[in-house]
């Protein structure tokens, strides 16, 4: 097949989907200290994001020496976003504190309210938009909770520039505008 410039044009549907047309909503459980605070700002301090794959494992079985590949159980990695952070600390005091729920920093047992899955796990959204404002795709991610905050870096030499930090997240599954 020849280089067709006007061919590869005629198949690049919309110039392409961008990274940066996109939205990140967080819900917070209840046991995490001004949720709903954190989670309205999260859709705007959510600075970088990715939409989730997944993996579907093999189940090897051998016959009379060869090896069969069946397929297996499909698993999710986990999911990471980096995050602003402002003077009000709203989302970061708001993860900690539903961390801290999942296993105290001190005592190193489960706060009360978060004995039951359904008490501290909560979901996000990913949405992806086109250069038009229209959804081109949206990601539900279920069953999530925090698993790493990481540190925010300090510096007397970090002029103009403004705090960030990621947060991991583990979740069950997700479902998408295109999956059931």
């Amino acid at each position: 097949m020849a280089f067709n410039v006007a061919e590869f044009r005629s198949n690049m549907i919309g110039d392409g989907a961008r990274p940066n047309l996109f939205t990140v909503s967080l819900v917070f459980p209840t046991i995490a200290e001004n949720g709903v605070s954190a989670g309205t700002k999260s859709q705007f301090m959510i600075k970088s994001s990715q939409l989730p794959g997944s993996s579907v494992g093999t189940v090897p079985v051998y016959y009379f020496g060869r090896e069969l590949k069946f397929a297996g159980n499909r698993t999710f990695a986990d999911w990471t976003v980096n995050i602003i952070n402002d003077e009000d600390f709203v989302i970061r005091n708001s993860l900690e504190t539903w961390m801290n729920a999942l296993n105290s920093h001190q005592t190193n047992v489960r706060s009360a309210t978060a004995v039951q899955p359904s008490t501290y796990t909560s979901e996000a959204t990913v949405q992806q938009y086109g250069k038009s404002g229209n959804e081109l795709k949206n990601y539900k991610f279920v069953g999530m909770f925090p698993i790493d905050i990481s540190p925010i870096d300090l510096d007397w030499g970090s002029n103009d520039s403004i705090e960030e930090y990621s947060v991991t997240f583990a979740y069950q599954y997700w479902t998408s505008t295109t999956t059931s």
